[in-house]
């Protein structure tokens, strides 16, 4: 343990990775004082039923997220860019999962 009181510790975010994903989702926060403790914290409190095969676990304060009035700005202009979704065209059947 640190010097830092619980009540300072800083909140984690906690993403688990499952045996049949093969992307990370964000599982829940916790407090802990270190990474080293968040990512034990994670492996006890998220994968209790061995669900998970790999966790990350980062600072809250880390992550930056866009905000509704920036919508228009980040998202909209990919609109335009019908070559970024490539649904014109005809995927024959024996392509699969596609």
């Amino acid at each position: 343990m640190t010097d830092v009181t619980r009540h300072e510790w800083p909140l984690w975010e906690v993403f688990v990775r499952s045996r049949q994903g093969l992307e990370h989702r964000h599982c829940g926060s916790l407090h802990a004082a270190d990474a080293k403790q968040a990512l034990q914290m994670a492996r006890d409190v998220y994968t209790r039923r061995q669900e998970g095969v790999s966790l990350w676990v980062v600072p809250s304060a880390a992550i930056i997220a866009s905000e509704p009035h920036d919508r228009p700005e980040l998202f909209d202009p990919m609109g335009d860019k019908i070559y970024r979704h490539p649904g014109f065209y005809d995927i024959p059947d024996d392509v699969g999962h596609m």
